[in-house]
């Protein structure tokens, strides 16, 4: 199995003045391709400080990153947002979708950027996946929060992204959503064969994935592997 994640030593630190505080010490990990890994910890841990630099969201004071191949560091800001629109997915805590487009239209973003066309009809199919057929004109301010995530879940995954980053995806959510959105995310994740990395305050949702580790204070103290494996309902499509 080929590993689509490499961080190595990586470090940061934001510096005040005379004053420093490391947020992230000396992490070393390797993700394989195909997995499901959650990072665990308090806050203020580093988990969100972790995932933003292994999407290359931001630059570490120390180390590397190597995402599908291609070391972060290396390049500028505008060659990481190419990459990451190439192969990186994400769903936030706060959903982050545009208030003045569409359902439909804020799933097409991703592959807008690229340049492609006629991606409509991809993007109506990964709505009703997410059961979200009957609200692809609605506005995010006249959907609930659930459906918000699932409209951000069908966003991640439009691009067919090698890996998913999801920063506490359920945070926001009552347990009854928080279970249903926690469904698709593994069954899209499956069916789609996208490595998922989440960061979660959530050890039921955590014990749902192959791979645990634990941060305290910005360093790895833990990482386990479970025994649990989820089984897939929803059938992989693609762009017509």
């Amino acid at each position: 199995m080929n590993s689509v994640l490499n961080v190595h030593n990586l470090s940061k630190t934001y510096k005040s003045g005379d004053r420093s505080l490391t947020v992230l010490n000396n992490v070393t990990l390797e993700i394989q391709s195909g997995t499901t890994c959650a990072i665990v910890g308090p806050s203020g841990s580093g988990k969100t400080t972790l995932l933003g630099l292994c999407a290359g969201l931001d630059l570490p004071s120390e180390g590397s990153v190597i995402l599908d191949g291609t070391e972060l560091i290396a390049l500028s800001e505008d060659e990481r947002a190419r990459v990451r629109n190439q192969a990186v997915g994400f769903v936030f805590q706060n959903f982050q979708l545009m208030p003045t487009l569409t359902a439909l239209e804020n799933v097409m973003v991703p592959l807008e950027l690229r340049g492609e066309k006629n991606v409509r009809n991809y993007a109506a199919e990964l709505l009703e996946q997410v059961g979200l057929e009957d609200r692809l004109n609605h506005y995010p301010v006249q959907l609930s929060g659930g459906e918000q995530q699932r409209v951000a879940l069908a966003r991640a995954f439009i691009n067919t992204p090698k890996i998913l980053f999801a920063d506490e995806p359920t945070g926001n959510l009552d347990s009854e959503t928080s279970e249903k959105v926690e469904n698709l995310l593994f069954e899209l994740n499956k069916a789609k064969g996208t490595t998922l990395i989440l960061a979660t305050h959530n050890f039921d949702l955590a014990n749902r994935t192959d791979r645990i580790i634990t941060l305290q204070g910005g360093a790895v103290v833990s990482d386990e592997e479970t025994n649990h494996k989820f089984t897939a309902t929803i059938q992989s499509r693609g762009p017509a």
